[in-house]
Order: C-alpha cells, then sequence, then structure tokens
C-alpha cells in the first residue's frame, strides 16, 4: 500500500435491508465507497490482513451474529477495525463486544453524523496501521540491498540515475555535499547495488579520528609497532578488501596522510605498521567532502594529486533548500519511519501546516529534516502538533517569503502539492479535496510547475 494513499472503503452488513440501503446511501454521499451486505458470512471471503477498508456490523443478525463475526476478523487481522451496531436491549452484548476487542459501538437509532465521524476516525486508524505495518517491514529489511534516495526534485533523479549508472563499475566516486545531504547513504546505494555488496562496506570518518592514529586505522599494525600495541590489528583498507571503503570529511585528513592515500590508490596494496610484508587489494574507494575541494587544492589545503586521484567521477548532494519540492514527501517518509520504530500513530501534518516546512531554511538538510520528524512523532502531542512551535523558525529566516504576493504563491502552492502527494497525483481527487474546477487546477499546477506523474512513483 502505498504510504499516502487514502482508503475509503466502508463495509456495511446488516439484515434489514432499509437499514442498509439508507446507511450505503448515506455513506456514498460523504464520499466513501462503500459494500452493502445482508450477512456477516458473505463478508468474510474478502477479507485480509492488509484489506484497505474498515467494517460496521449489526450484533443482532441470523446466522453469525455480529459478535462472532468480530471473532472470525480477529483472526484474519487483529488490528482491523469493526464497529458493532446495537440496539438499546444489546447494550451489554456490545460491551462484551468492545472487550473483545471491537474498535467501537454505536447504539440504534444514531443520528448520520454519529455514523460518519466514527467511519472516518477507524478508516485513520485503518491507514496509520497498514503503513505502519508495511514500513516496519522496511526497518527490518534495512540490511538488504538497496538504499533507497528519495526525492522527485530533478537533481535527485540525476542522482540516483548517476548512481545506477556507476554502481557496478570499478571506478572510485567523489561525493560533494554539505553536511546532513545524504553523502553516505549515497556511498552506500554505490556499494550495495554493485557486485561488491557481498563484501564489507567500511565507512570511517576522517573528522573524527586524531591526526596521529590515522594510519593506524587506515593500515593497522604488528604487535610492538609502536607504544601501545600489544597486538596485530587489521586496518581499515584490509578490513574492506572486496568491498568498498568510503572516507568521509577527507577534507580533514592532514596533508601527510594524504601522501600514504595517494599511494594506496595509485598502487593498490598496503603494510600494515611494523611489517614489511605487501598486502593487495581490491578494493573502491568513494570520498566525500562538505567542501570544494578544488578550492582547497588552489589554497594548499587539500593535495592537488590527490584530489585530481579522487576526482574520477563527482557526484553532487543537492542542499535541501535547493530541492524543496521534496520536503513534504521526506517529512511524512521519516514521520512515518518513527511512528513504526517508536509503536505511534501521529496524525499526518495538514496541508496548509506544510507551509512552515518549505519557508524553514533547513542548514542540517536532509539530517536536520529527519530529527524534526522524530520530534514531531515523539512530542509532536505536547503543542498539538504544531509545525511552528516544534521547527522554532526564525521570524527573519533569509528564505522566507516577505512580499504577500510570495507568502500566497508559496502557501497555495505547497496545498496543491500535499494534495497531489496524499492523492498519488489523482486530479479528480484532489479537484474534490480542494473544491476547485479541473481548469482552475491545471492552471495553477502548471503556474507551479507541478506535474502530476511526479507524484505517482516518488520512490525508485
Amino acid at each position: 500500500m502505498s504510504a499516502n494513499k487514502t482508503i475509503k472503503t466502508v463495509i456495511f452488513i446488516d439484515d434489514e435491508k432499509h437499514i442498509r440501503h439508507a446507511n450505503q446511501q448515506t455513506l456514498e454521499l460523504s464520499g466513501f465507497e462503500v459494500i452493502a451486505l445482508a450477512s456477516a458470512e458473505k463478508a468474510l471471503p474478502l477479507l485480509s490482513d492488509n484489506w484497505p477498508g474498515i467494517i460496521i456490523c449489526d450484533i443482532k443478525m441470523p446466522g453469525m451474529s455480529g459478535i462472532d463475526f468480530l471473532r472470525e476478523v480477529r483472526k484474519i487481522d487483529i488490528e482491523l477495525p469493526v464497529t458493532l451496531i446495537s440496539g438499546h436491549a444489546d447494550i451489554a452484548t456490545a460491551v462484551e463486544g468492545i472487550q473483545q476487542g471491537a474498535y467501537d459501538f454505536i447504539e440504534k437509532p444514531f443520528p448520520a453524523e454519529r455514523l460518519i465521524e466514527t467511519v472516518k476516525r477507524s478508516l485513520e486508524k485503518r491507514t496509520l496501521t497498514l503503513e505502519n505495518r508495511a514500513l516496519k517491514k522496511e526497518l527490518e529489511s534495512q540490511e538488504q540491498p538497496g538504499p533507497r534516495i528519495i526525492g522527485r526534485a530533478p537533481a535527485i533523479k540525476q542522482l540516483r540515475a548517476e548512481i545506477r549508472q556507476l554502481a557496478d563499475t570499478q571506478a572510485d566516486v567523489l561525493i560533494i555535499g554539505e553536511t546532513g545531504t545524504g553523502k553516505e547513504l549515497v556511498a552506500r546505494s554505490l556499494h550495495e547495488h554493485s557486485q561488491r555488496r557481498t563484501h564489507n562496506f567500511v565507512a570511517l570518518n576522517c573528522g573524527a579520528v586524531p591526526d596521529n592514529l590515522l594510519e593506524s586505522e587506515f593500515f593497522g599494525h604488528e604487535a610492538g609497532s609502536f607504544t601501545g600495541a600489544t597486538g596485530k590489528r587489521i586496518g581499515k583498507f584490509e578490513h574492506s578488501d572486496g568491498g568498498t571503503f568510503f572516507l568521509d570529511e577527507v577534507e580533514s585528513m592532514d596533508l601527510s596522510t594524504q601522501v600514504h592515500l595517494l599511494r594506496v590508490l595509485q598502487e593498490r596494496h598496503i603494510e600494515r605498521l611494523g611489517s614489511n610484508e605487501i598486502i593487495p587489494l581490491n578494493l573502491r574507494v568513494i570520498a566525500a567532502s562538505k567542501i570544494d575541494l578544488k578550492k582547497a587544492a588552489d589554497d594548499k589545503a587539500f593535495r592537488e594529486d590527490l584530489y585530481y586521484r579522487l576526482n574520477v567521477v563527482t557526484l553532487n548532494i543537492p542542499p535541501l533548500r535547493h530541492r524543496k519540492e521534496d520536503i513534504p514527501l521526506l517529512f511524512q517518509h521519516f514521520m512515518l519511519l518513527a511512528d513504526a520504530r517508536y509503536e505511534r500513530e501521529s496524525p499526518h501534518p495538514k496541508p496548509e501546516n506544510m507551509a512552515s516546512l518549505l519557508k524553514h531554511s533547513w542548514p542540517g538538510n536532509v539530517r536536520e529534516l529527519r530529527n524534526a520528524a522524530e520530534r514531531y512523532v515523539l512530542t509532536g502531542q505536547s503543542c498539538q502538533y504544531n509545525l511552528d512551535k516544534l521547527l522554532n523558525t526564525p521570524a527573519d529566516d533569509p528564505l522566507t517569503p516577505t512580499t504577500l504576493s510570495e507568502q500566497v504563491n508559496q502557501f497555495e502552492k505547497s496545498i496543491i502539492e500535499q494534495s497531489l502527494i496524499n492523492h498519488n497525483g489523482s486530479i479528480k481527487d484532489v479537484m474534490e479535496i480542494l473544491a476547485i474546477p479541473r481548469k482552475t487546477l491545471y492552471d495553477k499546477m502548471q503556474k507551479y510547475a507541478l506535474d502530476k506523474h511526479r507524484y505517482k512513483n516518488p520512490i525508485e
């Protein structure tokens, strides 16, 4: 099931024809898709553990009762919402149903508003349940090949295409991107889509290791090669033999260590500290930097020969502020991941609240956005899920539109785009939810360069 697809299907079960038809009409007029059945037995073959809908069922019926039906449904899917309908005389039975796991019960006679409200709430619960299950499966398969780089922005589509093109080559790669843009994710994607994926992916943050220990980290050492070396140690290069060695923040490496790295890249062999044995290597090196290494080389802060050796192929990751159309999608993705991880069911942000995400400058890029989504899940209830309060965006944010026209345009664009996301690019659904004519919607989509096809399959 798509994470953004809204489910609308209701099975309504009642043996009394006039009640069944009247409530079917009420629900259909409210935009729901209704399957009206005269008996519970007919509903069971329609159900599965991923059935996208909810059930309203009368308790007192010939054949299978509502309580017996509830027990059978819970064998199929314990989380499928079943609301029971009861007459006043059946209240004790209805209470028993709630104790056995019914989502709610409605006492006859009931106003249409009561039924519609219950259906809306139970459909929201079912949507979140199915989304969380899908994402839990995703979390369980994190170790399987194929880290996902999410986005619809042209630069991200181009990045995915370049990764596919480069993944199974032997070329070393240089990744350039600001802090938090996902450089390690790109490196892992290159590794996992290559024939090296059955071997180690070894990551080392050069900025996190003291300069005097980098050589030992890189090459390993023999016992007694220096004070404190009490035993043999395999270095990162050797450990990544057959696989991929990812060097993050390569710009922080001192110039003397850069000489050793250059030699390994050229000769593809190492010697452990304290040893004369040459160890051949079959590995791919992926380096990443948050600065312009060419400029650093010009300024003598980075070796020019190493820069040219690393710069066989360069992948550039755009900062989040340059791909703002991906912000709502990424936020929802991270929010649903957090829901699954922390076993929560957080409400999706309303389209009008997306303006808070779009006006934020995101200096920490995707990492900051992911943290914001987790904060939304963990602490959002304390501030009624108000994104302005959660983000604490400064009023003088330089990326916030200043004129009334700019603010109105960004707000309008965010609402239309969020609706397209929620309805997988369905023009008909967006027209209905926003209550605007087709031509008006198309005109506004053209104005804001919104293509409905971009919202069909955001993740490749």
